[in-house]
């Protein structure tokens, strides 16, 4: 048996979308399960679609999310470019092992597989177009590859001098003809393609000297010694193709298996999930936030407060569950528990407020310790610092109500700062004549209460004085919540005393009787 060795092959084509990641996710939790290695390898090939930055953007999302690679990528985060020990089949950006594919090309020509093609691009315009009129479509296939300029149609005279004297020209796959292509997908099953339905495919072009993904995929895989092809079903497609490939090469006996992984889909189910459904729903679909050339930013998972760990156990759910009623899960415990057969063939919905739960349960585990320490930065920016432990007391009590880092300050901004401004619409319904005198006389007493200076009894006191007095609780109460946090809605009344004292108690109170007369 084989080393397990699978790849996450990404394009530097803009920023990677949140389906993307799950290949790469589920890439690297088969790796783990198995004992083997996940690698990183750019496919870079497309010059005309390059854009800059989307490299680096791949790597940090990665290491973002925790999915370190045990090849592709050095401890500095570089794609590494030479061999080593460590990194045998280097280089792995496809645009720095450009010298090798043609030899690969030309020894399927040579073996009958492919062949020489010197139609330009404008007359397969014009094939297309002259097709279009009569109401078919225009393939490069077995039937028309006999009418047009290649090595299989010119003579051979004519075939070495355009070879010699041109550039435009291509090296295309020759497809069998009326021949089934059985294969096996570790998702799908089996599945049959006729070869009368496929086309000639560009495997090497004469232009820029670089392979197309099929071939350079193929040769990589091979070369690399991947064990299973994990990737989108967007290239099930390709799968006879590239069935073919490892055929015309004689490399069956070392064929990786494969497996397609279904879509995500948007959160009504129809269709594809985009950046548009994200930006018109209000959500992310990308790791990490990206701003294009023209400026134009799009919103990632990380920059909008949610924990890595919350975001990849998110994606591991989206077409795949262990079995169970458990959901939450370590990035370790996934790769103990993942299984490509567990993987639905269908396409996973996107529940955006599903994301969000699981953030608020990632919240809800860490130590507050850890939560008062991500919490410091938000309040830097209200101009506020406080004490550790003070930090640490505050965090317990709200943390229930937060489902981000920033909700722990937005959900009760009352227990960092004192209020200078009363919801309005509260102050004309609770801050009434007959009210707020019972309500500052039942403050004045709670500060000073000489008992244990805890939720518990200064609950209990507080209740028990208005109690015994017969006022109107439910009038009382609203009233001296207004006058400690702002508003007439929000944490006990206990809660908040508890935490910010007697002494800052007492000075809200004589703020909001001073304020509000």
């Amino acid at each position: 048996m084989r080393r397990t060795r699978v790849r996450f092959a990404p394009s530097p084509t803009g920023p990677l979308h949140m389906g993307g990641v799950r290949t790469a996710l589920y890439n690297y939790l088969f790796a783990k399960q198995h004992g083997g290695d996940f690698i990183i390898r750019i496919e870079d090939t497309d010059s005309h679609r390059f854009v800059p930055g989307a490299e680096q953007y791949i790597i940090e999302a990665l290491n973002w999310c925790g999915i370190i690679p045990d090849e592709g990528v050095d401890e500095n985060g570089q794609v590494v470019s030479a061999p080593s020990a460590r990194h045998p089949h280097a280089p792995y950006r496809q645009s720095e092992r450009r010298a090798i594919y043609r030899a690969y090309a030309e020894q399927l020509v040579a073996a009958g597989w492919a062949y020489y093609a010197f139609d330009s691009a404008e007359e397969l315009g014009a094939k297309r177009s002259e097709a279009e009129a009569a109401g078919q479509t225009f393939i490069y296939n077995q039937v028309s590859r006999l009418q047009l300029r290649n090595s299989l149609t010119l003579p051979a005279e004519e075939v070495s001098r355009l070879l010699e004297e041109t550039s435009d020209w291509t090296i295309r796959f020759k497809m069998p003809e009326d021949r089934v292509v059985a294969m096996d997908d570790l998702i799908r099953g089996h599945i049959e393609v006729n070869t009368a339905t496929l086309d000639d495919k560009v495997l090497w072009k004469r232009a820029d000297e670089l392979p197309t993904y099929h071939l350079a995929n193929i040769v990589d895989d091979h070369l690399m010694e991947i064990s299973e092809v994990i990737r989108g079903e967007e290239w099930l497609p390709s799968l006879p193709l590239h069935y073919l490939l490892y055929e015309a090469f004689g490399w069956t006996d070392t064929m990786p298996r494969f497996a397609h992984l279904s879509l995500l889909l948007k959160p009504d189910g129809k269709g594809k999930l985009s950046k548009r459904d994200g930006d018109r729903l209000g959500f992310p679909v990308f790791p990490l936030r990206w701003v294009n050339e023209a400026g134009e930013v799009s919103r990632g998972y990380r920059e909008d407060g949610y924990f890595p760990e919350a975001f990849v156990n998110m994606l591991a759910f989206l077409g795949w569950n262990p079995g169970g009623e458990r959901e939450l899960y370590t990035i370790d415990e996934l790769a103990e528990v993942f299984s490509l057969e567990r993987v639905i063939k269908s396409g996973a919905r996107f529940n955006a407020e599903k994301a969000k739960w699981f953030n608020k349960e990632y919240l809800r585990m860490k130590p507050d310790e850890q939560l008062a320490d991500l919490l410091v930065p938000v309040l830097e920016e209200h101009g506020i610092s406080l004490p550790k432990d003070y930090l640490v007391r505050a965090v317990g009590i709200v943390k229930d109500r937060a489902t981000f880092v920033r909700d722990l300050f937005d959900a009760a901004p009352y227990l960092y700062s004192a209020p200078k401004e009363f919801v309005e619409k509260d102050v004309a319904k609770f801050w009434k004549e007959e009210n707020y005198p019972l309500a500052l006389e039942a403050g004045a007493y709670i500060t000073s209460f000489d008992g244990p200076w805890d939720k518990e009894h200064i609950g209990q006191a507080l209740e028990d004085y208005i109690r015994s007095r017969e006022w109107p609780m439910g009038k009382v109460m609203n009233c001296l919540r207004l006058a400690l946090a702002g508003a007439s809605s929000g944490l006990g009344i206990a809660d908040i005393l508890s935490l910010i004292g007697p002494k800052e108690a007492s000075a809200r109170l004589s703020y909001a009787e001073n304020t509000l007369k």
